[in-house]
């Protein structure tokens, strides 16, 4: 039966000295480190027969998904280039963005402009069922309705989507319980880790999902 397999990428480390919550904000990059995190992953892709035929890059259209994803580009462009195959180009989507969230712009910790001042901890209530922003079930609803037209878009092929550690947990936990909600400090989702996830083309139902961490070594 044809299958399409999406790699669900998060983004590498964020330069984020001030210790904010960025969430959508504009300005936050990559580090160094998360450069390089980024350029491990991306070396994996490309050296991998079994991840090199991605046919495309899609990401969220924040600045440290699509420089994660621009790295990924560089390697595997590299390799199609020497196979005679024309490059990719990155493509963004608004359904593959952060979560919103109604802390962004406070600085975790304590001080002036922390977190936990002024009441805003009275919004998290439960770590299972986000009272600060989004919903889990619209999280993942809006990841499963790209994950599902990209499927009939790429019947049989590979794609790589560049996403946030929330939209790819959520989506994941989703599909593996039937239920998006969890506890966000036990996510299985490291900086610049590969959540696989095969589809029947036929039907759209889930054949397998696999996980790698590519950069756990970066330094």
């Amino acid at each position: 039966m044809p299958a399409t397999t999406i790699h669900f990428v998060r983004h590498g480390k964020v330069e984020n000295p001030g210790h904010l919550l960025y969430e959508r904000l504009p300005g936050f990059h990559l580090s160094d480190v998360g450069v390089r995190m980024a350029q491990a992953t991306a070396h994996y892709i490309a050296v991998s027969p079994q991840l090199n035929t991605v046919s495309a890059v899609y990401s969220s259209p924040l600045e440290r998904t699509r420089e994660t994803a621009g790295e990924i580009l560089e390697s595997l462009n590299s390799v199609r280039g020497l196979r005679g195959e024309e490059p990719l180009e990155l493509q963004t989507d608004e359904r593959l963005i952060e979560a919103r969230n109604e802390f962004r712009g406070k600085r975790i910790g304590f001080g002036e402009g922390a977190l936990w001042k002024n009441g805003n901890w009275k919004l998290v209530r439960n770590l299972w069922k986000p009272s600060w922003g989004e919903s889990y079930q619209s999280i993942a609803h809006r990841m499963q309705d790209f994950a599902l037209e990209k499927v009939a878009e790429y019947p049989g092929k590979q794609i790589v989507v560049v996403s946030h550690e929330s939209p790819i947990w959520s989506y994941r936990h989703m599909l593996e319980t039937g239920h998006p909600e969890h506890n966000m400090l036990l996510r299985h989702t490291a900086l610049a880790s590969i959540t696989s996830i095969t589809y029947d083309c036929n039907t759209g139902k889930i054949m397998s999902i696999t996980y790698a961490d590519p950069a756990a070594d970066v330094e």
